[in-house]
């Protein structure tokens, strides 16, 4: 089974069927779409009405559910604000790396215990298969992609200053955002193949100009749609675990 997780903006899907999974981290509630025979699971990552704020979203409970209901491929949109002046509101970029500042978040399912200590691998955080379908199918579809792009965490709810903005651009960040950590860190725990894509919404501060709710919703706006289509385009074309190593990131000690 094959899923989409959406970000701000992103929760219409087409015609779906509700349902509530129970987890031991806590309930959640899913659309799942049948669309020429694929069943897609879909799910808000805000929750439908946006209520949820980045730092407490339950990340844990989104990502067992989706593996209980045998999910095995993820595409992921983020709403980003840009650090990077190749950047600009209203560009899709493809995360390809990330940088943690998040301070509070339950960050993995391996809690020691009764359980062997285990790592993961985070040499690829972001499905390298799913990355290149995407390039792949994006190109056929017309769609701009403005390249791959370092995702900065932050703990968020509010944004970031001037001075950290300029901090992360100095390490490498391209651009900022609150959500993507831990969600492709539980992935990568779960052996499920994880892609996200940034959609600009904003200059980060101290860039250029101020950040508007407008600008957000109206970036979102011009990109959900078609993001969308082609995940579900690449879903409804097959996917195959052995060409990624994500099922296999798990180091036992």
């Amino acid at each position: 089974m094959k899923a989409i997780i959406g970000g701000t903006g992103v929760y219409e899907a087409g015609n779906s069927i509700k349902r509530t999974v129970d987890t031991e981290y806590g309930s959640v509630e899913v659309d799942i779409l049948e669309l020429a025979g694929e069943e897609i699971v879909f799910l808000a990552r805000h929750g439908k009405d946006h209520s949820l704020p980045p730092h407490l979203i339950n990340y844990r409970a989104n990502m067992m559910a989706l593996k209980n209901l045998g999910v095995k491929y993820i595409y992921a949109t983020a709403a980003v604000g840009s650090c990077n002046e190749n950047f600009e509101p209203g560009d899709v970029v493809v995360i390809k790396d990330f940088l943690d500042f998040t301070k509070s978040r339950p960050m993995t399912f391996f809690e020691g215990g009764d359980q062997p200590v285990r790592h993961v691998d985070m040499s690829e955080p972001y499905c390298s298969n799913l990355r290149e379908k995407f390039y792949n199918k994006a190109k056929e579809e017309g769609l701009i992609i403005k390249g791959d792009a370092v995702y900065v965490c932050t703990e968020g709810p509010r944004f970031e200053t001037a001075s950290e903005i300029n901090m992360f651009k100095q390490i490498g960040g391209d651009v900022v955002g609150m959500t993507n950590v831990p969600e492709v860190v539980l992935a990568k725990e779960l052996g499920i193949c994880y892609a996200a894509l940034g959609i600009i919404t904003n200059w980060c501060t101290g860039m250029k100009g101020a950040i508007s709710l407008h600008d957000i919703e109206g970036a979102v706006a011009k990109n959900r749609e078609r993001l969308t289509d082609i995940f579900i385009k690449i879903f409804q074309e097959g996917l195959d675990q052995n060409n990624c190593t994500c099922k296999d990131s798990i180091i036992e000690l």
